[in-house]
């Protein structure tokens, strides 16, 4: 039996209950159409993957990490018109992220990472307010797709569904890929307010109005050799975060 003693959905009580863990990682992804030719399950494909390979790319550094059954929807208050996209608010998620922080923190794992890939999930505030409510704890987000510049890896800049986050799926899940001729362009149909279009200020996109797709970017020029490239990268990079958080005080975090 070859179990991965670092993906607790794969291990046992055996191997946990002698087992030495420092660092807890929770994928959290979304359930939405990823344009026409990736599938509703891309984040949490995506999520899972990445926090499993830079998990085991930490574990044979020394990293005592351990990574937790996916969280499977996120918020998509802008997709609820879409046929099968399933919305979790983010009050939903405070309760469930509290009661998963609940948890560790009872069994003496007090550093959290959340693996986050959907762009509608934030967790900073969240982990604001659990801080109080558990002072020993450390909990922190990563944004996987925001740790590398896209123009190093890609020609067109992708924010949902387009050329990078199609050459990731086409390395971790082809099988579950339709041929680029089957995608849309990817188009955004862009704010009309100059400050939103310029980020001066913020608002949530109304989907169907800003895509004909639900893409945003294009997927065309996406590639195997691209996403293999780029996801070597962003593991190897996350690895050595986990690394670090492992062997880390967290009484100690800041310098003299």
């Amino acid at each position: 039996m070859n179990t991965r003693q670092y993906i607790l959905s794969e291990t046992n009580w055996k191997a946990v209950k002698s087992g030495s863990y420092k660092v807890a990682i929770l994928p959290w992804g979304a359930t939405e159409p990823h344009n026409y030719h990736l599938p509703y399950a891309a984040d949490i494909i995506e999520s899972e993957y990445i926090s499993k390979e830079s998990a085991r790319i930490a574990w044979e550094r020394g990293g005592k990490v351990i990574v937790l059954p996916a969280i499977p929807f996120g918020v998509n208050t802008g997709q609820l018109d879409i046929k099968l996209t399933i919305n979790m608010k983010p009050s939903t998620q405070f309760i469930v992220l509290h009661d998963i922080v609940d948890s560790l923190h009872r069994h003496g794992l007090n550093k959290l990472v959340i693996l986050n890939s959907h762009g509608g999930n934030d967790f900073k505030q969240m982990i604001r307010e659990l801080k109080p409510q558990f002072p020993k704890m450390f909990i922190c987000q990563i944004n996987w797709y925001q740790i590398l510049e896209q123009a190093k890896y890609f020609e067109e800049r992708d924010d949902h569904a387009g050329e990078m986050e199609t050459s990731v799926l086409l390395n971790i899940a082809p099988d579950l890929v339709l041929p680029l001729s089957e995608a849309g362009a990817g188009k955004e149909k862009k704010f009309k307010l100059r400050g939103l279009r310029e980020r001066l200020a913020w608002a949530p996109r109304e989907w169907t109005k800003a895509s004909e797709d639900t893409g945003v970017g294009n997927p065309k020029k996406a590639s195997v050799e691209k996403g293999k490239q780029f996801l070597l990268d962003v593991t190897n990079r996350i690895a050595d975060f986990f690394v670090e958080l492992s062997a880390a005080d967290i009484n100690d975090l800041y310098e003299e």
